[in-house]
């Protein structure tokens, strides 16, 4: 392998638990156990997760990672935050602490793999002065490709005091990706009824997705920073389907911006955002792809997370989006 450069299948999501990382949040953890039968647990604050064996899978185990890898026929992997330690909601101190050691802890991955693997930053986003700082330590002194965080923030993506992260992101020309996490594991509760059949994940994660996304394009931050690349994971959430809804709130409502009000402005706005492939249904990826283009798209597996496929196999599909992976990454040829 010689790297992203002539990969021929690169995958934008995948997650790394880093054991270096653990108890560095404070109180918060993360802390890796196992019950008295053996079945595992990882802890982050109160938030306790039960049953997912971390430990010698590809989460935690580069060198299981690659094996898998090399069975699905994926070249290159970007390597992510897991979304359970965002710790967007905790004391900053913490979450600096925390971001700092998994960008280092990351950063060492990737140097030991560079043919396989990139990497992008946590940021401390409850402090976006820290955030900034971070975001240009983890660029410029380690190597990282771009920032990863959490839709559900102490402020909302349209925020003023956000505007100074964007910025920076423009300045170093990299992109920056975001992806949700269950809520209630440092931050507000969510509706009780998400706690039922997984829905914090399966329905919970979509609608989040759905709500950056409209508020990134009515809120303007596409407007003041318009350099900024923005990927969102899972398709954007439901954001395919409600298009025509979005878009007509956008040209009607008495909140519309102007940007949205012209006819095809929401869904001109939509084709400057990036998104994550990973749609587990063929329909849903039709529509995605018909109203921002393939070009917008890039491959992502959700790596050894609950809805990869059994078996992944990353075929032409998949070998259609590297290009575009290596432009949002800015690994392409000059």
């Amino acid at each position: 392998m010689s790297g992203i450069a002539t990969a021929r299948t690169i995958d934008l999501h995948a997650h790394a638990v880093l054991e270096e990382t653990f108890g560095t949040a404070g109180r918060f953890g993360p802390e890796l156990g196992a019950d008295a039968d053996g079945r595992p647990w990882y802890r982050v604050g109160d938030y306790v997760l039960h049953g997912v064996r971390y430990r010698g899978s590809p989460f935690m185990d580069p060198e299981v990672r690659l094996a898998r890898m090399e069975q699905a026929g994926i070249d290159f992997q970007v390597l992510s935050p897991n979304p359970l330690t965002y710790f967007h909601f905790i004391p900053a101190p913490e979450a600096i602490a925390f971001c700092t050691r998994h960008n280092d802890v990351l950063a060492g991955l990737v140097r030991r793999h560079p043919d396989r693997f990139g990497g992008l930053a946590a940021l401390p986003m409850q402090d976006p002065q820290a955030a900034c700082e971070e975001l240009r330590r983890a660029v410029g002194e380690l190597g990282l490709w771009g920032a990863y965080i959490g839709t559900d923030l102490p402020l909302p993506l349209d925020a003023p005091a956000l505007d100074a992260l964007y910025a920076t992101c423009v300045e170093l020309d990299v992109p920056l990706f975001i992806h949700p996490a269950p809520a209630g594991i440092d931050g507000p509760p969510g509706d009780p009824a998400l706690k039922r059949f997984d829905l914090d994940l399966v329905t919970g994660f979509a609608a989040q997705e759905t709500l950056a996304v409209a508020t990134l394009v009515f809120g303007g931050v596409l407007e003041r920073h318009p350099r900024l690349d923005v990927c969102i994971s899972h398709g954007g959430g439901n954001v395919a389907f409600l298009a025509g809804r979005l878009a007509a709130a956008g040209r009607q409502r008495p909140w519309s911006p102007p940007w949205t009000r012209r006819d095809g402005g929401f869904e001109a706005a939509l084709r400057r955002l990036w998104f994550d492939a990973h749609l587990p249904d063929a329909r849903a990826l039709a529509m995605l792809e018909a109203l921002v283009g393939r070009e917008r798209l890039v491959y992502g597996t959700n790596f050894a997370g609950w809805d990869q496929p059994a078996r992944v196999e990353a075929g032409a599909f998949a070998g259609a989006l590297a290009d575009n992976a290596r432009r949002l990454l800015r690994r392409a040829a000059a």
